[in-house]
């Protein structure tokens, strides 16, 4: 059996502090409880809100910061199509987008041959009773990208069966997902939440921040579990935040992260029962959505890692309805979990030492981090607030914390 020992990661990676990327990341942060932290301060994003936002009429402003993120997808475009062009056509990064993607291609030894109709659960797993089969009904996947070790990203549209929410969803599976020494083991699962407003886009579906590749190196050299990753989109539209939430009257967001995309994962892919398969990684918005649903739903998911984070809800939706905010707060979350101790959960925040914010990640914890709530901060060297620099963390040290608290695959004997 595949321990995945924990080892040093080698330091192979390259230097981010020679040209530091700029664009993902960030929501504006209209709150005034944390005034000290808002994301809407350069070079983040345009100047602040008036005073008393969010009861303003006026919605909130796309930042500056999402402006980047077509900045910085025309700088590509071009470096593609001039002399690095030849270098990602010689890679074979887009050979075969568009085309229909099929996961786990290795069914188990003595699964036969079913009726093409038939869901693919009817394969037995060996051993572990966690493991769950694909239920079905399966998705179409369309190949989005490649990286160079040959796996695919790929998305497909989503209906929320519970929310009635549709949006896009990116998925991506390991080498080891196709292993048919694996083709009898669940996986863990990644739930991965950009920031901004995320939409129309998630920005982890782009090869270039090297979320997926962190993963592979890292599940090589034995620092990192063979995540699948998920990466549904965080909001409806890019009017608003919705916070991961169900606000009355808009659509039910909060359901379709905790209740659909789950579903819908295990609906195509091998993964576990129990909440030790299931996990969050975000920056900005998106770990404040994947910190809070962790906190609210410790039945379901067990750990989340929460880049640039934010910690209480602020979108200008909730206003007339405070209870339910109340009910989205991780503070309060928090707290209850502590008061009916347990499930533990764990939280690992990282914050770059060239943005601001680390005074509210060391509040939270000192205030919450205790009985159940198993909680660190990851400092990054010269990190700022963008994707890049998340991973760069993720890759220090991050991903091997968050494999040890959740369930590695099981391959075969022999």
């Amino acid at each position: 059996m595949h321990q995945y020992p924990q080892r040093p990661r080698p330091d192979d990676q390259p230097s981010y502090q020679d040209h530091p990327p700029q664009g993902h990341g960030g929501r504006q942060q209209h709150t005034q409880q944390y005034p000290q932290y808002r994301h809407d301060q350069p070079p983040y994003g345009e100047p602040p809100a008036p005073t008393g936002y969010p009861h303003d009429s006026e919605p909130p402003r796309p930042g500056r910061s999402r402006r980047r993120i077509w900045i910085s997808a025309v700088v590509a475009l071009t470096l593609l199509l001039g002399g690095g062009g030849f270098a990602a056509w010689k890679l074979d990064w887009f050979s075969g987008n568009g085309e229909a993607v099929t996961f786990g291609k290795n069914p188990p030894p003595d699964a036969g041959k079913p009726d093409a109709g038939k869901p693919a659960a009817e394969a037995k797993p060996s051993g572990d009773p966690d493991v769950l089969m694909p239920t079905g009904p399966k998705s179409d996947f369309k190949q989005t990208t490649k990286l160079d070790d040959g796996t695919i990203i790929a998305k497909t549209r989503l209906t929320g069966a519970k929310s009635g929410f549709e949006g896009d969803v990116w998925v991506w599976a390991p080498k080891q997902y196709d292993d048919p020494k694996y083709a009898k083991s669940g996986f863990p699962v990644l739930i991965a939440l950009p920031g901004g407003n995320g939409f129309p886009a998630n920005y982890w579906s782009d090869r270039s921040l090297g979320l997926q590749k962190a993963i592979s190196e890292g599940a090589q050299a034995g620092t990192s579990l063979p995540f699948i990753v998920i990466m549904p989109v965080l909001n409806p539209d890019a009017k608003y935040y919705y916070d991961g939430s169900d606000i009355p009257g808009q659509a039910k967001m909060g359901t379709w992260m905790a209740e659909d995309v789950p579903d819908f994962v295990k609906a195509n892919f091998r993964t576990y029962k129990s909440r030790d398969g299931w996990a969050f990684m975000g920056s900005s918005s998106g770990a404040f959505v994947g910190m809070k649903t962790v906190l609210q739903h410790p039945d379901k998911f067990k750990a989340v890692i929460a880049s640039g984070g934010e910690i209480v809800p602020d979108s200008p939706l909730w206003k007339g309805h405070q209870a339910e905010m109340d009910a989205n707060n991780p503070e309060k979350l928090a707290q209850k979990l502590i008061d009916t101790k347990g499930p533990e959960v764990y939280i690992n925040f990282q914050i770059g030492t060239k943005e601001s914010g680390k005074e509210r990640m060391t509040k939270f914890q000192q205030q919450y981090g205790k009985g159940p709530i198993k909680m660190t901060i990851r400092d990054i060297q010269n990190g700022e607030h963008n994707g890049w620099h998340y991973v760069r963390g993720m890759k220090e040290g991050s991903l091997e914390w968050i494999s040890k608290v959740l369930k590695a695959p099981k391959p075969e004997a022999g």
